[in-house]
């Protein structure tokens, strides 16, 4: 039998090495990986040109493209999620501040719509008290759905300039990282005991910070996404990653609910979906 050849871009992750590195075999399809690292230079292609039928997508995108109608359904598997507490970051040789203290503050990063800064912004709001409108925030990129435009509180920064060197030359008072943790030790969380106030929100809203699922263009027939499905979950098995991979749609329910709130919330999606309009 021959096998459907679907073009494909997918991270190199614990949880999708057997996967890439042909462990999980298939007599019905053949995955085709792009060349894109990180994958999140290619999300642009996949939601303006549509370029490939699986794809590797961020939360945020995801709904916001749903949103523009563009023709992806989420298959039930999580490549990336992490609490993402520590990365609202702060120079420890300015004045101090708190999440609290964020109002009339400049906050960069490197576009509005990122998936981590959503994440932020749904804590410090729930948390903290903070409205995203009385910020001002410095973005690097356009986002990735060409149908959203960023709110008015958001600025584009200046051509040549650097996240990092804003942050500690006192140009921007905090900065949201991203998938790399910046390694200098003049830079610090705004959140304080960060690992307690990850644990806290996740047992309060009983949900993870999902970063990433996979994504199939309406075009796939429901046999190859589903035989797809299958090659993920075997591989997210294999590296025995389950906490933070979790597959399934009913393993993956309230961290999908959580997200839709938060990005509907945040005003980038126009109402809440149901989890399972996403996947059809």
């Amino acid at each position: 039998m021959s096998q459907l050849r679907l073009k494909t871009l997918l991270g190199d992750y614990p949880c999708t090495e057997a996967l890439k590195q042909g462990r999980i075999p298939s007599d019905s399809v053949a995955l085709e990986f792009a060349a894109v690292h990180p994958p999140s230079a290619g999300f642009k292609r996949v939601v303006r040109g549509l370029e490939f039928d699986i794809a590797e997508l961020s939360m945020t995108t995801f709904l916001m493209a749903r949103a523009a109608g563009k023709p992806y359904r989420l298959l039930p598997a999580v490549v990336l999620a992490r609490l993402q507490h520590d990365r609202l970051v702060r120079n420890a040789e300015r004045p101090a501040f708190g999440p609290g203290d964020l109002h009339g503050k400049t906050i960069g990063l490197r576009m509005y719509s990122v998936t981590t800064a959503m994440w932020l912004r749904g804590v410090l709001a729930e948390d903290h008290g903070v409205d995203p409108s009385r910020i001002r925030w410095v973005t690097f990129e356009e986002g990735h759905v060409a149908e959203s435009a960023d709110p008015a509180w958001v600025e584009r920064a200046p051509a040549g300039k650097d996240l990092t060197a804003m942050l500690l030359a006192g140009e921007i008072d905090a900065a949201v990282t991203g998938d790399a943790k910046v390694a200098d030790p003049r830079i610090v969380p705004v959140i304080p005991d960060v690992a307690a106030a990850a644990q806290a929100w996740r047992a309060r809203k009983g949900a993870i910070q999902v970063n990433h699922m996979v994504v199939a263009k309406d075009t796939v027939s429901e046999a190859a996404a589903a035989e797809v499905s299958r090659m993920l979950e075997a591989s997210i098995r294999a590296a025995g990653s389950p906490e933070m991979n979790p597959y399934g749609v009913e393993a993956n329910r309230r961290n999908l609910e959580v997200a839709i709130e938060y990005v509907h919330a945040q005003g980038l999606i126009p109402r809440r979906y149901t989890v399972e309009e996403l996947f059809r």
